[in-house]
């Protein structure tokens, strides 16, 4: 079979990098097996068990030299993947041999793998997202004082600025960081506990010496540089852990998709654009479009993490007593596929962002175009100063705004409101004067203010703290 007769996952051919497609390769999974054989060998030896310095130096001789096609062949006869590369590293390993996995139940090296590689891909998210947040403290930064029609329910509301806009993108983000943080801090190791969970198997090597089983859990977790194990399990560590991890996931992904929602609009708007290649395509069709692909494949990788949420939340409930095994298939695909999606949208945010084109022309034209209606209360009030009459003013000012909306919604005319204000001698104002105060600044409030302070009360803190993990560019394949 060649690679194009079968299937390959677009995650790993079109949108994961090659980072995270390690941490969860075969190489990174069997490595760690045989890192925590290792542990468990040196702890026990490490408490008085018949374990030699010999036997352990002839496992780290082998660490990483994993002999795949051994361990296949094996499981084809026994049906059983951990007992098939404990015979592998067996044959690699002949003084060791009979020392390899002792006491130990398959979620020894299964379940502990399984954490080690959720902490390291959480790190790496981690990573990508404080740069994501970086990004997009830049766009904020050089975006603060561009005043820009605001929108409540994709309806003309009050101007803001569009590095204020960017602020509440950024806010979502660094919620995610803060639960990205929580999650990773509070993970711990499963240990070695046995089949059930009771650490039966460790009480009989060690002649009933409850010290020493209490001091396995602790050595094996330091050794694969983790602070703890969980206090009890059954025979795996608690399915709600996972569910955690990947709620995680699905809250970037969530913001991750509001953003992208955002950029579509406003590409549509012809205000913001993600970036768009010199060679790019559109359409096969019309080749005058530029079409919003990346924050569309933001869009539809994010709705595929946030339903790969329900997995584990599922498999969690699902789990009988000590453990069934109705959660292994699942896990394999869940887990791997949530995190590689997630590196995925975090790689195209970067992209995206990194490349943000702003057309403040168009932006000033439709925010003009909106802002005599905003700006009925100023010119009432500086009618009002004049010498009119508040109250006639204001009904006055209302009729007119529904004849001058009527002519953009039916003859598709300009706004000419401050024309016909300026017509109505009641106003005591020229158009000239009226057109003067309509300054977009004068009318965003402390969007400007409000942008600066929370990058420079919130963000700027948040990446010196993270400034060590600062500094990486996005390359997306297609």
């Amino acid at each position: 079979m060649s690679a194009t007769d079968r299937y390959n996952s677009p995650l790993s051919e079109r949108y994961a990098s090659k980072e995270m497609q390690f941490i969860f390769s075969q190489d990174m999974k069997f490595r760690t097996w045989r890192r925590l054989w290792i542990a468990l060998a040196e702890t026990e030896k490490e408490l008085g068990l018949p374990v030699t310095q010999e036997q352990i130096d002839e496992l780290k001789a082998h660490a990483e030299d994993i002999n795949y096609e051994v361990a296949r062949a094996r499981e084809k006869e026994v049906r059983h993947d951990v007992m098939s590369h404990v015979y592998a590293y067996g044959v690699q390993c002949p003084k060791a041999k009979g020392i390899i996995h002792l006491g130990a139940t398959s979620c020894y090296v299964g379940d502990n793998t399984d954490l080690i590689i959720m902490r390291d891909a959480l790190q790496l998210i981690r990573k990508k997202l404080v740069n994501v947040i970086a990004a997009l403290a830049d766009f904020a930064e050089a975006q603060k004082e561009q005043p820009t029609l605001a929108f409540t329910h994709f309806q003309p509301a009050q101007p803001t600025t569009l590095g204020k806009r960017a602020t509440l993108w950024i806010q979502e983000f660094a919620m995610d960081l803060d639960d990205l943080e929580y999650v990773l801090g509070s993970l711990k190791l499963l240990g070695c506990k046995g089949t059930t969970g009771t650490q039966a198997s460790f009480l009989e090597l060690f002649e009933g010496d409850q010290e020493k089983v209490d001091q396995i859990d602790p050595k094996i977790a330091r050794k694969m540089g983790f602070d703890a194990c969980y206090p009890v399990s059954g025979q795996t560590y608690s399915r709600k852990v996972d569910t955690r991890v990947v709620n995680i996931l699905a809250g970037i992904a969530a913001s991750a998709h509001k953003f992208s929602n955002d950029i579509r609009l406003l590409q549509h708007l012809k205000e913001v654009e993600e970036p768009f290649e010199k060679g790019q395509i559109g359409s096969s069709a019309m080749a005058y479009k530029r079409n919003p692909m990346r924050d569309e494949r933001i869009a539809s990788l994010s709705r595929y993490v946030m339903i790969d949420a329900l997995n584990p939340a599922m498999t969690s409930a699902e789990q009988w007593f000590e453990r069934t095994l109705d959660d292994s298939a699942n896990k394999r695909l869940s887990i791997a596929e949530g995190f590689l999606a997630t590196d995925g949208i975090l790689d195209l945010m970067l992209n995206v962002v990194d490349g943000l084109v702003v057309y403040p022309k168009v932006i000033e034209k439709r925010l003009l175009s909106e802002l005599p209606f905003m700006a009925t209360e100023n010119i009432m009030m500086d009618a009002v100063k004049a010498g009119g009459d508040r109250q006639e003013l204001h009904e006055k000012i209302r009729q007119l705004s529904m004849e001058a909306g009527r002519t953009v919604k039916v003859e598709g005319k300009e706004n000419d409101l401050p024309a016909r204000i300026a017509a109505d001698p009641d106003f005591h104002l020229t158009e000239e004067e009226i057109r003067a105060s309509l300054d977009p600044a004068r009318y965003t409030g402390c969007a400007a203010y409000q942008t600066e302070r929370y990058l420079t009360d919130v963000i700027h803190p948040l990446l010196e703290k993270y400034k060590d993990l600062l500094g990486i560019k996005a390359d997306i394949s297609v």
